[in-house]
């Protein structure tokens, strides 16, 4: 992103392999996948002078998270890593990985830290996920969770519902979103479904959670890791790897007051066309030109909401724009939406494969699944009303 003459850029990366349980504690694993990108950024440990990250742990099941083990947070590791850190902070608040971006950003940007190590580490705890451990429920949820409506199946469920209705479309439908996440994730190999695709019938045979939502539109809990390095592009040059620009970015900002886990489809059409103006007005690129918008998929029917929020295709029409083939990754002139696997194709490393796909395309270090033309990204974060998303630039801006 450009402050004046600053210009940040992604310089290196690494990914741990995605595990249902790694066998060991997060933190070691962490600290091992940032010295693994330090590295491959052609840097010394002693070089890092800022550390960002979200250690948000995604469960709603009562737990309380353990740092290093559960969850990493950016103290924890520069502790762990040694050296001496000018700028360490933390994102909390609506899309953690594009949060976590715009730290990085502004630190290199201020002058607070020349080199900075982001990461993600996400933990699968053993037990029932999402259960409801309330015994007695005060405030707002008080008028839902008696109900049934609590955790991030019936969230989802409602605006999916809503989406249904209102524009004609069919749960059968979501079949090609998630075998395509599913046949992209199978070609990763760091990905838990690394040659496993999913075949339509294997997805319509799949029992439903919630209705309408099946088993395999949601992405599947995981132990992993990632971690990035950002510098100046005026640094970079003196690196081993092409600089990936951040071009710019923008968080979605909540327009209306809603119970909690209330998300009517209104809210998430009207703040992600909110969202993407101020996209392109930070990054001085319109979503028309970018090459390969990497959508959101922690649930399948974000990937609708996305492509409609992006402009990709009309609004009510993205069940028929992937029916037909518009997000095929290997047809040509299809948008390649999933070409990375995002969350259904690889597990739940919430934003890290939209963000690693950017990256690996336009540095040009995808290896054998490398995409000819590939100028500018953009990298999404959850839903477009409660998320978030990055421009990705191959050249100056």
């Amino acid at each position: 992103m450009t402050a004046g003459r600053t210009e940040v850029a992604v310089v290196g990366y690494a990914h741990s392999d995605i595990e249902r349980t790694a066998g060991r504690d997060l933190g070691p694993l962490t600290v091992d996948v940032v010295r693994a990108a330090i590295t491959d950024a052609g840097l010394r440990v002693n070089q890092i002078d800022g550390y960002v990250s979200s250690s948000m742990l995604p469960s709603s099941s009562g737990r309380t998270p353990r740092d290093g083990i559960d969850i990493v947070s950016s103290s924890w590791l520069a502790q762990r890593l040694g050296g001496s850190p000018r700028y360490v902070a933390g994102f909390d608040g609506i899309g953690q990985l594009t949060g976590s971006v715009a730290l990085a950003v502004n630190a290199v940007v201020s002058g607070a830290a020349d080199y900075v190590v982001m990461h993600r580490a996400l933990h699968n705890p053993t037990g029932s996920y999402h259960g409801n451990p309330m015994r007695e429920v005060t405030g707002p949820q008080q008028w839902t969770a008696p109900q049934g409506f609590f955790g991030p199946l019936a969230m989802i469920a409602l605006p999916y519902n809503e989406y249904l209705q209102r524009y004609g479309a069919t749960p059968d439908a979501m079949a090609a979103v998630v075998t395509e996440a599913r046949k992209n994730g199978a070609r990763i190999p760091w990905s838990y479904w690394r040659d496993r695709p999913l075949s339509v019938e294997h997805y319509l045979s799949a029992p439903p959670l919630f209705d309408p939502v099946r088993r395999y539109d949601c992405d599947i809990p995981v132990d992993g890791a990632a971690a990035f390095v950002f510098t100046s592009a005026e640094r970079a040059a003196d690196l081993p790897h092409p600089p990936v620009r951040v071009a710019g970015f923008a968080n979605s900002v909540p327009t209306r007051r809603r119970l909690p886990l209330h998300w009517p489809l209104v809210d998430i059409e009207d703040s992600g066309a909110d969202l993407v103006r101020r996209l392109e007005k930070t990054s001085g690129i319109s979503m028309r030109d970018v090459d390969l918008p990497q959508v959101y998929d922690g649930f399948s029917p974000f990937v609708w909401f996305w492509l409609e929020a992006l402009g990709i295709c009309p609004r009510g029409e993205a069940h028929r724009f992937v029916a037909d083939g518009g997000i095929d990754s290997d047809s040509p002139g299809a948008v390649p939406a999933l070409s990375g696997g995002g969350a259904l194709g690889n597990g739940r490393m919430h934003g890290v494969p939209q963000m690693l796909e950017c990256y690996l395309q336009l540095a040009g270090r995808a290896g054998d699944r490398q995409r000819a033309g590939v100028d500018v990204g953009v990298a999404c974060h959850s839903s477009p009303h409660h998320g978030g998303a990055v421009v990705y630039s191959k050249h100056p801006h």
